[in-house]
């Protein structure tokens, strides 16, 4: 009995090596943390529970049946993080340089489906160099197998994706399926096709993190949600993340009994008498929500617009406003498709949402017609009618045009609306206004001045019953607690159907 259980221990040693010494060492000396390191920071102390510690790859050709590694490549198991449960796998670069093999997508997909199973978020910790080449058909398989669970778990329970390395071509789109993705600078890179394939097909020199590096994707293409400056900081994101999120879609959001409020009275100074003057709508924000509860998504991508989630009394809400400080705030195709994303993940696992509106239209010119804002406008307005949760909307100022409507009106749904004393409710600015209405007159500033007088305030809209009430800006707080408080047993059913086909 020693003898066997010396060659457990042995095998267990051998598994927590990886590749081998050299290989922990060379990935250290990149500043990338190994697959066991980033689970050990991740999961609760002593409670990761690995599964598929001695799976071993098929392989019999191009010599890898001579080179086989306990675990093939990626670690999975189960834990808790913050004392909940949750789900992991963790690819380890240090093996086949973190590569996918049909064995390797077996033990994704095993640690996938127990997720599912039991209704706990699934967490990847991504680093790998793609397909095991080597196998040819058999892992591009095990790529569709996951994007498959992927799918079928969209909606069901939180996907988390940590890029922690590199994550190309057909790598990219388990990330891509899931709800949110963490990046960090200068180590990791996503891209369909890389530097030599794009230099062969399209003449252009790119390096890695140029094409597809973590600044990239967070503030151009949108593709990451959270850009981390080293993998500690990724993995301090995911527990933050998690706080916010119910563990599936039938559970409830998670609520604190203990929390701290915010210096409310800074809302009634925070409205510049300018209407044309800008403002930081995260001063709104921080001076509603509980002290430091708030965390922005999407921070660095489509910045007139800020998404996150934050507590109001404890509880978990979703929040989406519009920012004057950049581009006047207005709705362009890309705000519009960050926020509705937003939406749809908030809607999907019973998140309220609570939106602040400020916003002048939506953005004009050749650019946005020709890219298609008119769907992209589409899928926000699709998403604010679609979703179930209850729903609050704020207008701060501006409540222009088409933009009104879909900034969760009382038209599409929303469950409860306000507005401030400032806001101004109409077709359009006063200025465009009386050019239309008054074309071809002369003395047009007094036009103006009556236009404003009649149109740019919230009390034709509260006398139709659009505004709920107008409240003081230091009200909100108190407001929107005793709102959600009331809406907390809300049931809203959609009509019945397989699914809507929302405007891709």
């Amino acid at each position: 009995m020693k003898k066997k259980l010396k060659e457990l221990e042995d095998k267990i040693k051998e598994a927590h090596l990886g590749g081998g010494e050299k290989r922990i060492e060379s990935q250290h000396k990149k500043g990338k943390l190994t697959a066991r390191e980033r689970i050990h920071f991740l999961m609760d102390e002593g409670s990761f529970e690995e599964i598929g510690m001695f799976v071993t790859h098929r392989s019999v050709e191009f010599g890898l049946e001579r080179e086989k590694y306990l675990g093939d490549g990626v670690i999975t198991g189960y834990g808790t993080v913050n004392g909940r449960p949750v789900y992991v796998f963790a690819q380890d670069f240090t093996v086949f340089g973190g590569s996918l093999s049909e064995s390797h997508a077996e033990k994704i997909c095993r640690i996938m489906d127990l997720a599912m199973q039991n209704g706990a978020p699934i967490i990847g910790l991504n680093d790998s160099g793609g397909a095991r080449i080597q196998e040819g058909v058999v892992s591009l398989g095990g790529y569709a197998d996951i994007f498959y669970r992927n799918t079928r778990a969209s909606g069901v329970i939180p996907q988390i994706s940590a890029v922690m390395g590199p994550c190309a071509g057909g790598a990219v789109y388990s990330p891509a399926i899931t709800d949110f993705i963490l990046m960090v600078e200068n180590t990791s890179y996503m891209f369909v096709t890389g530097p030599n394939v794009v230099k062969t097909v399209t003449h252009e020199e790119v390096t890695s993190e140029e094409l597809g590096g973590a600044s990239v994707h967070s503030s151009k293409s949108g593709v990451a949600h959270f850009s981390c400056a080293n993998g500690l900081e990724c993995i301090s994101n995911i527990k933050k993340l998690l706080s916010y999120m119910p563990q599936n879609c039938e559970d409830e959001v998670p609520v604190l009994s203990e929390f701290e409020n915010p210096k409310s009275e800074i809302l009634n100074s925070v409205i510049p008498e300018n209407p044309n003057q800008p403002y930081d709508m995260r001063d709104v924000i921080n001076g509603t929500v509980d002290a430091e509860s708030f965390f922005e998504v999407h921070k660095n991508f489509a910045e007139n617009i800020v998404v996150g989630f934050a507590r109001l009394a404890g509880r978990s809400i979703g929040i989406v406003a519009n920012q004057p400080a950049f581009l006047a705030g207005v709705l362009d195709i890309h705000s519009s498709q960050k926020a509705a994303r937003f939406v749809r993940f908030c809607d999907s696992f019973n998140i309220p949402l609570l939106v602040f509106e400020d916003v002048p239209g939506f953005l004009p010119g050749t650019d946005q017609e020709w890219n298609g804002i008119i769907s992209s406008g589409a899928k926000l307005l699709y998403a604010f009618c679609e979703a179930t949760v209850p729903r609050v909307t704020v207008i701060t100022r501006k409540a222009y045009g088409g933009a009104y409507d879909v900034m969760n009106s009382k038209h599409i749904g929303a469950d409860m609306n306000y507005a401030w004393p400032s806001a101004e409710i109409a077709v359009m600015g006063a200025k465009g206004a009386v050019e239309i209405i008054f074309k071809g007159e002369k003395d047009l500033k007094k036009k103006e001045e009556e236009y404003i007088e009649h149109f740019a305030n919230p009390y034709r809209a509260a006398e139709r019953g659009y505004i709920d009430e107008v409240i003081l800006p230091a009200q909100t707080r108190d407001k929107l607690i005793s709102a959600f408080k009331m809406l907390e047993n809300k049931v809203d059913k959609m009509p019945r159907k397989k699914h809507g086909n929302i405007p891709l």
